[in-house]
Protein backbone atom coordinates (compact mmCIF):
# COMPACT_ATOMS: atom_id res chain seq x y z
CA UNK A 1 0.00 0.00 0.00
CA UNK A 2 2.94 2.37 0.57
CA UNK A 3 3.54 2.44 -3.20
CA UNK A 4 0.08 3.73 -4.14
CA UNK A 5 0.05 6.53 -6.68
CA UNK A 6 -0.21 9.99 -5.20
CA UNK A 7 -2.51 12.58 -6.76
CA UNK A 8 -1.28 16.16 -6.54
CA UNK A 9 -4.21 18.59 -6.56
CA UNK A 10 -5.38 21.92 -5.32
CA UNK A 11 -7.59 22.20 -2.27
CA UNK A 12 -10.46 23.21 -4.58
CA UNK A 13 -9.82 20.19 -6.80
CA UNK A 14 -10.03 17.84 -3.83
CA UNK A 15 -13.27 19.47 -2.68
CA UNK A 16 -14.73 19.02 -6.17
CA UNK A 17 -13.85 15.30 -6.11
CA UNK A 18 -15.38 14.96 -2.63
CA UNK A 19 -18.60 16.59 -3.88
CA UNK A 20 -18.77 14.23 -6.86
CA UNK A 21 -18.17 11.24 -4.56
CA UNK A 22 -20.95 12.38 -2.23
CA UNK A 23 -23.34 12.80 -5.17
CA UNK A 24 -22.53 9.35 -6.56
CA UNK A 25 -22.99 7.68 -3.17
CA UNK A 26 -26.15 9.46 -2.06
CA UNK A 27 -28.04 10.23 -5.29
CA UNK A 28 -26.76 8.38 -8.33
CA UNK A 29 -26.34 5.01 -6.62
CA UNK A 30 -29.99 5.09 -5.48
CA UNK A 31 -31.20 6.13 -8.95
CA UNK A 32 -29.40 3.19 -10.55
CA UNK A 33 -30.76 0.70 -8.00
CA UNK A 34 -34.27 1.98 -8.74
CA UNK A 35 -33.70 1.58 -12.49
CA UNK A 36 -32.59 -2.03 -11.90
CA UNK A 37 -35.74 -2.72 -9.85
CA UNK A 38 -37.97 -1.28 -12.58
CA UNK A 39 -36.13 -3.20 -15.32
CA UNK A 40 -36.51 -6.48 -13.39
CA UNK A 41 -40.25 -5.94 -13.54
CA UNK A 42 -40.12 -6.17 -17.34
CA UNK A 43 -39.67 -9.94 -17.15
CA UNK A 44 -37.05 -12.21 -18.71
CA UNK A 45 -33.63 -10.80 -17.74
CA UNK A 46 -31.80 -12.65 -20.52
CA UNK A 47 -33.35 -10.39 -23.19
CA UNK A 48 -33.93 -7.26 -21.12
CA UNK A 49 -31.90 -4.36 -22.54
CA UNK A 50 -33.11 -1.93 -19.84
CA UNK A 51 -31.78 -4.29 -17.17
CA UNK A 52 -28.45 -4.70 -18.97
CA UNK A 53 -28.08 -0.95 -19.37
CA UNK A 54 -28.89 -0.33 -15.70
CA UNK A 55 -26.38 -2.99 -14.60
CA UNK A 56 -23.72 -1.44 -16.85
CA UNK A 57 -24.41 1.98 -15.34
CA UNK A 58 -24.22 0.47 -11.85
CA UNK A 59 -20.79 -1.01 -12.66
CA UNK A 60 -19.61 2.37 -13.97
CA UNK A 61 -20.87 4.24 -10.89
CA UNK A 62 -19.27 1.75 -8.49
CA UNK A 63 -15.91 1.87 -10.31
CA UNK A 64 -16.00 5.69 -10.33
CA UNK A 65 -16.73 5.69 -6.58
CA UNK A 66 -13.73 3.42 -5.96
CA UNK A 67 -11.50 5.59 -8.14
CA UNK A 68 -12.60 8.81 -6.40
CA UNK A 69 -12.09 7.28 -2.95
CA UNK A 70 -8.57 6.23 -3.97
CA UNK A 71 -7.74 9.66 -5.42
CA UNK A 72 -9.04 11.46 -2.32
CA UNK A 73 -7.23 9.07 0.04
CA UNK A 74 -3.95 9.60 -1.84
CA UNK A 75 -4.38 13.32 -2.52
CA UNK A 76 -1.38 15.57 -1.98
CA UNK A 77 -2.51 19.17 -1.64
CA UNK A 78 -0.41 21.59 -3.67
CA UNK A 79 1.01 24.31 -1.44
CA UNK A 80 1.57 27.78 -2.87
CA UNK A 81 5.24 28.53 -3.57
CA UNK A 82 5.61 32.04 -2.10
CA UNK A 83 9.41 32.00 -2.22
CA UNK A 84 9.51 31.79 -6.02
CA UNK A 85 6.54 33.83 -7.27
CA UNK A 86 7.82 34.10 -10.85
CA UNK A 87 8.69 30.40 -11.30
CA UNK A 88 6.20 28.07 -12.99
CA UNK A 89 5.12 25.26 -10.67
CA UNK A 90 2.19 23.02 -9.84
CA UNK A 91 -0.87 25.01 -8.81
CA UNK A 92 0.14 28.21 -10.61
CA UNK A 93 -1.30 29.85 -13.69
CA UNK A 94 1.14 30.57 -16.47
CA UNK A 95 0.57 32.92 -19.40
CA UNK A 96 2.71 32.55 -22.50
CA UNK A 97 2.75 33.56 -26.13
CA UNK A 98 3.71 31.33 -29.00
CA UNK A 99 6.61 32.85 -30.89
CA UNK A 100 7.02 34.55 -33.24
CA UNK A 101 3.53 36.08 -33.25
CA UNK A 102 1.05 33.84 -31.47
CA UNK A 103 -1.79 34.73 -29.17
CA UNK A 104 -1.51 34.78 -25.40
CA UNK A 105 -2.62 31.58 -23.69
CA UNK A 106 -3.10 31.03 -19.96
CA UNK A 107 -3.24 27.66 -18.22
CA UNK A 108 -3.25 26.54 -14.61
CA UNK A 109 -0.98 23.58 -13.98
CA UNK A 110 -2.71 21.00 -11.82
CA UNK A 111 -2.42 17.30 -11.05
CA UNK A 112 -3.87 14.82 -13.51
CA UNK A 113 -6.87 14.17 -11.22
CA UNK A 114 -8.29 17.66 -11.79
CA UNK A 115 -7.01 18.46 -15.29
CA UNK A 116 -9.66 19.98 -17.56
CA UNK A 117 -8.29 21.70 -20.67
CA UNK A 118 -11.69 23.25 -21.41
CA UNK A 119 -11.41 25.13 -18.11
CA UNK A 120 -7.76 26.04 -18.75
CA UNK A 121 -6.39 23.44 -16.32
CA UNK A 122 -3.64 21.22 -17.73
CA UNK A 123 -2.03 18.20 -16.14
CA UNK A 124 1.49 18.44 -14.79
CA UNK A 125 2.12 15.33 -16.93
CA UNK A 126 1.21 17.12 -20.18
CA UNK A 127 4.01 18.05 -22.62
CA UNK A 128 3.32 21.78 -22.20
CA UNK A 129 3.42 21.66 -18.39
CA UNK A 130 6.52 19.46 -18.32
CA UNK A 131 8.32 21.98 -20.52
CA UNK A 132 7.23 25.01 -18.46
CA UNK A 133 7.64 23.78 -14.86
CA UNK A 134 10.71 25.32 -13.25
CA UNK A 135 10.98 28.11 -15.83
CA UNK A 136 10.63 31.84 -15.08
CA UNK A 137 8.84 34.86 -16.51
CA UNK A 138 10.73 35.97 -19.61
CA UNK A 139 12.08 32.51 -20.46
CA UNK A 140 11.70 31.23 -24.01
CA UNK A 141 10.91 27.53 -23.98
CA UNK A 142 10.66 24.89 -26.70
CA UNK A 143 7.61 22.75 -26.04
CA UNK A 144 7.28 19.26 -27.52
CA UNK A 145 3.67 18.66 -28.54
CA UNK A 146 2.04 15.84 -30.50
CA UNK A 147 1.81 18.30 -33.40
CA UNK A 148 5.54 19.11 -33.27
CA UNK A 149 7.70 21.69 -31.50
CA UNK A 150 6.57 25.17 -30.62
CA UNK A 151 8.55 28.04 -29.12
CA UNK A 152 6.82 30.02 -26.36
CA UNK A 153 7.75 32.94 -24.15
CA UNK A 154 6.47 33.03 -20.57
CA UNK A 155 4.94 36.44 -19.87
CA UNK A 156 3.28 35.93 -16.45
CA UNK A 157 3.07 33.49 -13.54
CA UNK A 158 0.39 33.78 -10.86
Amino acid sequence: MANEKQYPMTKEGKEKLEQELEYLKTVKRKEVVERIKIARGFGDLSENSEYDAAKDEQAFVESRIQMLENMIRNAVIIEEDKENPDVVSLGKSVTFIELPDGEEETYTIVGSAEADPFEGKISNDSPIAKSLIGRRVGDEVTVQTPGGEMLVKIVAVK
